[in-house]
């Protein structure tokens, strides 16, 4: 069986699918990688907020497996968007790396004022912890904000731990603790998407790790309940059924948070409609002051 397989042309995107790739051909599967632009990838000079979320990054290659030209594709498993096109399967959840984020700074930490991200999520969570931050946009690959760092426009970026780990690389800096920045929802996790069909998934099945994808189902049932996607500034992280669930403002003043040991999808997601509920203002703040109609 030989299997084309997608994924974005980014150096993390590629140390992804050649992962998966390697797994398959030690199970005597040949796989061709086939390298698909995203919207996301094209599109560096905006908030991705302004271009549909993290989704732009999956929906290309969605559409490339339903037009048949792929088998399947790799993806960092919180790009994937909760609303899933009819015809696709996630076939295959590999065990997590590290769900932190990592905060890579060359001066001393009290130093740091100016931080490049260019995620809501982590802008809050860093102005909670320190209010007088200026919490910088920062698109681009890990090469492109690595470089950003080193020119001086920013004293410190935030980048997944997960990611840097794939790259093989080393920066200064430390892990940011999950309890207080809590991480984004599946982050730290490879899944492989493709086209509803036994005979592809079942070529995948090797490569999915239960526990893992116990705890990401409990996290993406959790986001799917309170809704506002990568637009609300949101942490949700569950570890062998220990969830810690929250909600920001934009600028990290108030939150709403849960903290449950959960064991089934659908436990999940009562208390994600309890927390839906406890946070409907900031959601509904957050989409105003972004402009983005719910």
């Amino acid at each position: 069986m030989s299997l084309r397989i997608g994924t974005r042309g980014s150096a993390l995107a590629l140390a992804q699918t050649n992962r998966v790739v390697g797994i398959l051909a030690d199970g005597g599967i040949e796989a061709e990688v086939i390298t698909v632009t995203t919207e996301g990838d094209t599109a560096t000079g905006v908030p991705l907020h302004a271009i549909g979320g993290q989704g732009v990054f999956v929906r290309a290659l969605d559409d490339a497996i339903l037009r048949g030209e792929i088998d399947a594709a790799v993806h960092s498993m919180k790009d994937i968007p909760a609303a899933r096109p009819a015809g696709l399967t996630c076939s295959a959840v590999l065990e997590r790396d590290s769900p932190a984020d990592f905060l890579v700074h060359e001066c001393p930490l009290d130093a740091v004022s100016v931080i490049g991200s260019s995620s809501t999520r982590r802008r809050a969570q860093l102005l909670r912890d320190a209010p007088a931050l200026e919490v910088k946009q920062l698109r681009g690959n890990v090469d492109t904000r690595v470089r950003k760092l080193r020119e001086g426009q920013y004293d410190a970026i935030v980048l997944a731990e997960a990611g840097l780990e794939r790259l093989g690389l080393t920066l200064p800096g430390e892990a940011l603790p999950t309890d207080r920045f809590v991480p984004s929802p599946n982050q730290g996790t490879i899944a492989v998407v493709c086209r509803d069909d036994p005979a592809v998934a079942g070529a995948f099945a090797p490569l999915d790790h239960a526990p893992t994808r116990l705890d990401v189902e409990i996290e993406r049932a959790v986001m799917e309940e309170v809704g506002g996607g990568c637009f609300t500034p949101q942490g949700i992280y569950c570890r062998d059924g220990d969830l810690i669930a929250e909600v920001l403002a934009l600028d990290g003043s108030r939150w709403e948070r849960i903290e449950r040991h959960v064991a089934t999808v659908g436990e999940a997601r009562e208390w994600g409609r309890a927390l839906r509920v406890q946070a409907a203002g900031l959601i509904r703040e957050a989409y105003a002051a972004l402009g983005i109609k719910p």
